[in-house]
């Protein structure tokens, strides 16, 4: 068929579906009243034409712009940026233009709204700040309309809401699991009403239960408002603040951390909104997460729907998305002084002065994680470590760790080395994977961050019927997704009624996955001293360390040594706490050196490549067998002879690894 020097023209469609000029027009401007199989013939003759529409004279017969413009609070909120993003693609699908224009205070929306639906087909709003009367009247005056994250009164109104409750709800389950009982809300806009909903939310759950404390400062929803309030958050003395979203967050992680209070060891922070910058923060923020749901497609779907009808009932009706929990490192267990009824402490009534074997003790799942209680205390929680980010090489790690007085014995993810969580067991490198986390060292360049980190992974756990022991079977992948190592792991759990505390006894059975593995340390490839990798145990700071082992006492007598043991005793005020660690030369068949650090952190464990690589042949297995007390008085090595005698009697026979 011939075309014109302009292109094909509707004549020429309407004369190769059979149809008439008018009928094109209707088809190619969504009116429904058209039969579907007509429709459907013009649209392939107008594609085998390639026929365009003259979008100015259209628009001028019709009295449309095919545009649509999107009010919102804030442009460079990210989250609005999501939300613009997945209307755009939806509406450009249609053939829709989307023009943004930002409302600079919530005075002006109303205004702004006004003139933006005079030059476009129709308007969004999002998150309008304006009164309940002013958006009623826009709504009137500017239909059609469909409003995101407020409910209006009119009924013939497109909403899509975000159901803040849940999400809120969410949070606060996720704190109250972790033992938080103080909390703090740092506020959102006044104006704002998902500010609203989310401290009506937080009124609601603190009223249900009375063990709940909540605190509400004011703040904003940008990240100088999380700033500005984090001394606020800090002499509210709660364990967990809720930031009103995502950037508020960011703003009172980052103040905090000038501080030098460490997220989450001394206070847990969330957020809301789950904007994608939420996986770079450092920590990774718990938050509640929206994005993924696409609110911007939704509210598209409903005005499209009012746009191609005259129908007023159509795409009114508020339809509401439900958030996810995102739960990153920015929370994590009450702290240890924060704990409730910690015995010991303060010249209280001890709850343990009973006989240690009448209270009921061991192992507790609680959600994914498992926890070890003694008469209701805490004294160590078995995490997953699912939620850890890659670079520091994601593990099952126990953290926290307590003494029967309520001291903490272990740190995780602290600011000094980020990819130490706990006690884990944590190699360097295996086969040119490292599961340590964080850098590598790589020979004439220095410490170097590559793109090397495993993953260690519980498959399953088991537990005795006692409820003192802890079995998993523990998958070692490399970088690549490959299966390095498969590892048969037993946490038993011990009462220490003698001296007066509790121990451990960890097992593990590392078995080639196929091919010979070999593990390596820096200081077999000329980093002088550091040799670590094995069970490592990172303990918090203190205000006086002594590290004790079989030759002497100091951190240079007891890194590199074949002690039998080694004792870190730590001094806090005028009370003290010890953690003993015994290798089991029987059980491993031999004794590896010991890796310590004093000075610059506090941090002791096992080497199994201390001054050479150390090679397991396919279908070979290596054992790690460690034993460990935590006491709340300062053990001396001539005390040791008889706490493995009360070890070995309180733990009684452990069953063989497979």
């Amino acid at each position: 068929m011939a075309r014109g020097r302009g292109g094909p023209t509707i004549t020429q469609v309407a004369e190769s579906a059979g149809v008439s000029r008018a009928t094109v027009s209707r088809v190619l401007n969504d009116h429904p009243s058209v039969d579907p199989d007509i429709g459907a013939r013009v649209r392939e003759a107008a594609r085998r034409l390639h026929y365009r529409p003259n979008v100015i004279a259209r628009n001028l017969s019709t009295g449309r712009t095919r545009t649509i413009a999107l009010v919102i609070p804030d442009l460079a909120n990210p989250m609005y940026q999501s939300l613009l993003r997945g209307i755009s693609r939806a509406a450009e699908a249609d053939g829709y233009s989307v023009l943004v224009a930002e409302a600079g205070s919530p005075d002006a929306e109303a205004t702004l709204a006004r003139e933006a639906r005079r030059q476009c087909d129709a308007i969004m709003l999002v998150s309008p700040r304006m009164d309940d009367l002013s958006l009623e009247e826009v709504i009137e005056q500017a239909d059609p309309v469909v409003v995101l994250n407020r409910r209006p009164l009119n009924p013939r109104t497109g909403v899509v809401a975000i159901d803040y409750a849940s999400g809120v709800r969410q949070l606060v389950e996720h704190l109250r699991e972790l033992g938080h009982r103080d909390l703090v809300y740092v506020a959102g806009p006044p104006r704002s009403a998902a500010h609203r909903e989310r401290l009506a939310a937080l009124h609601s759950l603190t009223g249900a239960d009375p063990s709940l404390t909540l605190q509400v400062l004011p703040g904003g929803a940008t990240m100088s408002a999380g700033y500005d309030a984090a001394e606020a958050v800090l002499a509210s003395r709660a364990t967990a603040a809720l930031a009103f979203n995502d950037l508020v967050a960011f703003g009172l992680q980052s103040r905090l951390n000038e501080f030098g209070v460490n997220v989450p060891g001394d206070v847990s922070v969330t957020g809301f909104d789950g904007i994608e910058l939420t996986r770079y923060a450092v920590p990774r923020l718990t938050t509640v997460g929206q994005e993924a749901l696409d609110a911007g497609a939704v509210a598209w779907s409903l005005l499209r729907a009012r746009l191609t009808t005259s129908d007023e009932s159509t795409g009114g009706g508020v339809t509401v998305l439900e958030p996810l929990l995102q739960i990153g490192d920015s929370t994590g267990r009450v702290p240890p002084s924060r704990v409730p009824s910690a015995p010991g402490s303060g010249g209280e009534e001890d709850p343990f002065a009973e006989d240690l074997g009448n209270i009921p003790f061991g192992w507790v799942r609680e959600g994914r994680d498992w926890t070890l209680l003694a008469g209701g205390t805490l004294l160590a929680a078995a995490v997953s470590g699912r939620s850890m980010p890659p670079v520091h090489s994601p593990r099952p790690h126990l953290h926290p760790v307590h003494s029967l007085a309520g001291r903490a014995m272990t740190v995780t993810n602290p600011s000094d080395h980020r990819h130490h969580f706990g006690l884990s067991l944590t190699l360097p490198d295996v086969n040119g994977t490292t599961y340590w986390g964080g850098r590598s060292y790589v020979e004439g360049r220095g410490s170097t961050l590559l793109a090397n980190h495993g993953v260690q992974e519980s498959l399953e756990e088991t537990l005795d019927r006692s409820g003192h022991e802890l079995s998993s079977r523990v998958q070692w992948r490399a970088h690549d997704g490959a299966e390095l190592l498969h590892e048969q792991r037993t946490l038993g759990s011990f009462l220490l009624p003698g001296p007066r505390g509790w121990g451990l006894h960890w097992r593990s059975r590392l078995h080639t996955a196929g091919g010979p593995v070999t593990f390596t340390s820096p200081a077999n490839r000329g980093r002088l001293g550091a040799g670590y990798g094995g069970l490592f145990w990172r303990l918090p700071d203190a205000d006086e360390v002594l590290v004790l082992v079989e030759g002497g006492r100091g951190e240079a007598i007891a890194h590199g040594s074949r002690s039998p043991f080694v004792i870190v005793q730590r001094r806090h005020g005028s009370t003290w706490s010890s953690l003993l660690m015994v290798q089991d030369e029987e059980a491993q068949g031999r004794v590896d050196p010991w890796f310590v650090r004093a000075s610059d952190y506090l941090g002791v464990g096992t080497s199994l490549a201390w001054d050479a690589p150390r090679r397991l042949e396919a279908g070979a297995h290596l054992d790690v067998v460690v034993r460990a007390a935590v006491l709340d008085h300062p053990v001396s090595a001539d005390e040791v002879p008889e706490l493995l005698a009360a070890i070995t009697a309180a733990e009684g026979p452990a069953a063989p690894l497979p």
